[in-house]
């Protein structure tokens, strides 16, 4: 099983689904994108692909000139090749402005530990179908895709009271997952030391923020690996 995984910092990599990724003995090739590192043009070769969050946003294209080739890959992958993807956060947002969305400014932006709730969808998905109804996320995030409504290819699968599209999947093998499904119990530490991140935190939840959330976070922690397990397990049998 051959797995390609765009990044845009490195310590934002697919988490504990990567463990469980090299614990079976997957082909991960990772594309460090704001290192220079380039996309393959043959993207035939992977079985499925994982977009991961960032610190940019999908319209900085001038400051990384790297996001217009890195859509057109996603376009490739998703619209013509038809292949699997996830993407995470801003890989779920680039996955939404591929497919004819738009990716605004969240009000108000969405940190912390929050309730997804699903739609009635999730019942016939193939990788949400054993997720019970409401769960427990963490988020993370300024922005989120808008405009999918009349897209007849989009089914929405789980919304927050901020956010509608929390997870929509596009035809019946593209996803995009607004939150972090993915994080393991270092996470939030490290996300802290990222600049944008932490003054985001600190912009929404005040001075000091990050110890109250890591605990938050590592209160749902076995849940939320759970979590994972399940949607890695779903989506090895769409590859």
């Amino acid at each position: 099983m051959n797995i390609i995984v765009l990044q845009h910092i490195k310590i934002e990599d697919p988490g504990y689904i990567k463990d469980l990724m090299l614990a079976d003995g997957v082909n991960l090739t990772t594309i460090e994108l704001d290192e220079g590192e380039k996309i393959p043009n043959d993207l035939s070769k992977f079985d499925g692909m994982f977009c991961m969050g960032g610190p940019m946003d999908t319209f900085m294209e001038k400051e990384y000139p790297w996001l217009i080739e890195e859509k057109k890959s996603i376009k490739d992958f998703v619209v013509n090749l038809k292949k699997p993807y996830l993407g995470f956060c801003l890989g779920c947002q680039l996955l939404g402005e591929v497919v004819g969305g738009n990716v605004v400014k969240s009000s108000p932006a969405e940190i912390g530990i929050m309730d997804i709730h699903f739609s009635k969808q999730k019942a016939e998905d193939k990788l949400f179908s054993q997720f019970p109804n409401q769960i427990k996320s963490l988020q993370w995030h300024s922005y989120e895709v808008q405009g999918i409504e009349n897209n007849k290819d989009i089914t929405l699968l789980a919304s927050s009271p901020i956010t509608k599209y929390q997870i929509f999947k596009y035809q019946d093998h593209a996803y995009g997952i607004q939150f972090h499904i993915e994080i393991k119990d270092t996470t939030v530490n490290e996300w802290g030391c990222v600049p944008e991140y932490k003054k985001a935190l600190e912009d929404q939840l005040g001075d000091g923020a990050l110890e109250e959330f890591d605990t938050a976070a590592n209160d749902n922690m076995s849940d939320m690996n759970n979590y994972s397990k399940i949607l890695y397990q779903n989506f090895k049998k769409i590859l």
